[in-house]
């Protein structure tokens, strides 16, 4: 299946650089992955601007023979600026490994060796394998933070530090030594550098405009109870039945009703309150308004009243799935990503992060439908692997609830 050309950028030695990756694609029967250079070279630009110069006008590099490349020339400068799921701190490493092992840090950390490792292959550095496979933690980071548990999973993060402190630098020689700044048509370069100007402006006033729309919520008074307490009724709709549960956000982070990764659930609205009476050993506990639910509970005050956004259904997404990405509503995956997502990084499962990614064929078909571009390459038929894919995680999700 042919996949995008995905503009990334890179934190070096020399400064932040952007150029393009061409994730792994099957064309003719063979795999490909490549970025956006010439031979042994990378090449790297300081800007968005420096790079839709460079791609407007230029005839011959690696990426020219890509399915997608075509529409690539034609992209504003804003489409060619990495998002923040593509900017890779390799020189941040050292720092990020100083910390310890928690959801966030395992994800970037993650995140940033992927991107070193397809460098190593598609630029024969092997140096950089040889450093990455000198420690067995690098290998384990897509699972999450549950390799890195315990004591041997302390061991296994002691050991990545370690590495790192006394061999990233080698790493980072080594792809500097191929990274290199072509040259670019200065009339082009002119015309993006006017449009960058203009992106970063609009950025800044959606920005400021964001803010202003904070505040104007924080000066609101919350509605009803669920909205003073910040915890809100969630409705999940599976092939399984449909159930009750709880969720709120602390600091961003979800925490659902449940413990070591187990939500519970429940078949009304009224098993949901009787439960929580009682309901002491679990996450939402711990938080400062859980008291108030208890309160209103024990009286039999307690409505359970369910936000239709907070109401997540997953049946018949696996065949509309098979059906291809036209096929798909966009709001019920939407909410269905939500729901597992939030699941997962409550449980410290990174399951979900990893085969939605967009390299992967499931994440290349949810971004698509989530996020529709018509310069993108469209999901190719059949949908098997993107339906085998979609029906684990569910499957995961649905092993993960207790119902009571």
């Amino acid at each position: 299946m042919a996949q995008d050309i995905v503009p990334i950028e890179l934190g070096l030695t020399q400064g932040d650089v952007v150029t393009l990756w061409a994730p792994r694609w099957r064309e003719e029967g063979e795999e490909w992955e490549a970025f956006l250079g010439h031979e042994e070279d990378l090449y790297a630009f300081p800007d968005a601007a420096h790079l839709a110069a460079f791609v407007r006008k230029a005839e011959e590099h690696d990426l020219v023979d890509h399915p997608a490349w075509h529409v690539v020339p034609g992209l504003s400068v804003g489409e060619l600026s990495p998002d923040d799921n593509h900017q890779f701190d390799l020189v941040g490493v050292p720092e990020l490994v100083a910390e310890e092992p928690d959801t966030w840090v395992i994800g970037e950390l993650a995140d940033v060796v992927s991107i070193v490792r397809s460098l190593a292959d598609v630029c024969d550095l092997e140096k950089v394998h040889e450093v990455l496979d000198s420690a067995e933690g690098f290998a384990l980071l897509p699972q999450g933070t549950l390799p890195f548990t315990g004591r041997e999973g302390q061991a296994l993060w002691t050991e990545i530090a370690e590495v790192v402190a006394e061999k990233w630098d080698e790493v980072l020689d080594a792809i500097d030594a191929v990274v290199t700044t072509p040259d670019v048509d200065e009339a082009a370069l002119e015309v993006a550098q006017q449009e960058l100007a203009a992106f970063e402006e609009a950025n800044a006033e959606t920005a400021e405009a964001d803010d202003d729309d904070v505040e104007d919520e924080d000066g609101d008074e919350p509605v009803g109870f669920w909205g003073e307490v910040g915890i809100d009724p969630i409705k999940v709709i599976t092939g399984a039945g449909e159930y009750y549960t709880l969720r709120c956000y602390l600091d961003d982070q979800p925490v659902f009703l449940g413990r070591k990764g187990r939500i519970d659930v429940f078949g009304s609205p009224r098993a949901l309150s009787r439960f929580i009476v009682e309901a002491d050993d679990n996450d939402l506990a711990e938080v400062s308004t859980w008291g108030e639910l208890v309160v209103k509970a024990t009286g039999g005050d307690l409505e359970v009243e369910v936000d239709p956004d907070n109401v997540y259904v997953f049946t018949g997404l696996d065949e509309d799935i098979a059906d291809g990405p036209d096929a798909v509503d966009p709001t019920q995956l939407d909410l269905a990503v939500e729901l597992l997502e939030d699941a997962g990084e409550w449980a410290g499962d990174d399951a979900v992060k990893v085969a939605l990614n967009q390299s992967e064929s499931l994440g290349w078909m949810v971004s698509y439908v989530l996020k529709p571009d018509p310069t993108r390459l469209a999901p190719s038929a059949p949908y098997d692997a993107e339906v085998t894919a979609w029906r684990t995680l569910v499957a995961a999700f649905e092993d993960r609830l207790k119902v009571h």
